[in-house]
């Protein structure tokens, strides 16, 4: 396992259980924090997360002559996404409907999700082997995405994320680090795992991050989707990431 590998690890679980902590105080203050946040997750979203999707579903096709179409791992990351959000959809329904201890236990539920999709991100970024520059980029944004996740959690349920919700997602990325330094899996396994996650971190991000219009700080937004944009982009030109 490279150090790079090893700082993200230790990154997105100190994320998890100081995120709440390390958000800015003042209002005006937060809703920047999270349109910049949201348009580096955005920007992540359609220069890495898609295109690595695209090369994946090409590369998967050497290893079975059973996927003959082009667009398998499309299919797979749509179940991803189709299941956060019917678990989501469930939590909030219960809520609104005044349902305290159904929407209580349905919240468990939900962490122990997140706690799942933690593990298949760490799992991920250890197989893959992101390395130097990249690992910064990749991991700024996947580290902003875990913090609005776990802000999102925190708002909800407040008692229950800070007593245990935020140690089961840090343990989350504990077991997949664990798992993907003593676990091979073979590259269809693996490239069907990025599909399932990209599917998921599609709908958070789109759905969860992008501030509302009352929220939002429209030239903050755009200084993330640019930046991290045109940073990454040249990144890729120069080092043929």
């Amino acid at each position: 396992m490279s150090i790079d590998a090893i700082i993200m690890g230790i990154a997105f679980i100190c994320i998890h259980l100081f995120a709440n902590d390390l958000l800015p105080s003042g209002r005006i203050q937060r809703l920047k924090w999270f349109s910049f946040s949201g348009g580096l997750a955005v920007s992540y979203v359609f220069v890495y997360v898609l295109p690595t999707l695209h090369k994946e579903q090409i590369t998967v096709k050497k290893y079975s002559d059973y996927l003959t179409m082009e667009s398998e791992l499309y299919f797979v990351g749509l179940i991803g996404l189709l299941i956060f959000y019917g678990i989501q959809k469930v939590v909030r329904k219960a809520q609104k409907e005044g349902e305290n201890k159904k929407a209580r236990t349905l919240f468990w539920m939900q962490i122990l999700f997140f706690g799942l999709y933690n593990a298949l991100v760490s799992y991920t970024v250890i197989s893959h082997e992101v390395l130097g520059i990249q690992a910064v980029f990749y991991g700024l944004a996947v580290g902003m995405h875990f913090t609005a996740v776990a802000h999102d959690l925190w708002r909800e349920y407040e008692d229950i994320y800070n007593r245990v919700g935020r140690y089961v997602l840090a343990a989350g990325i504990l077991m997949g680090w664990i798992f993907g330094v003593n676990v091979s899996l073979p590259p269809v396994t693996e490239t069907i795992i990025f599909a399932f996650i990209s599917g998921a971190m599609i709908l958070n991000v789109l759905k969860y991050e992008l501030p509302p219009d009352e929220e939002a700080h429209f030239p903050t937004f755009a200084i993330g989707v640019i930046s991290y944009t045109s940073i990454t982009m040249s990144l890729k030109f120069f080092f043929q990431w």
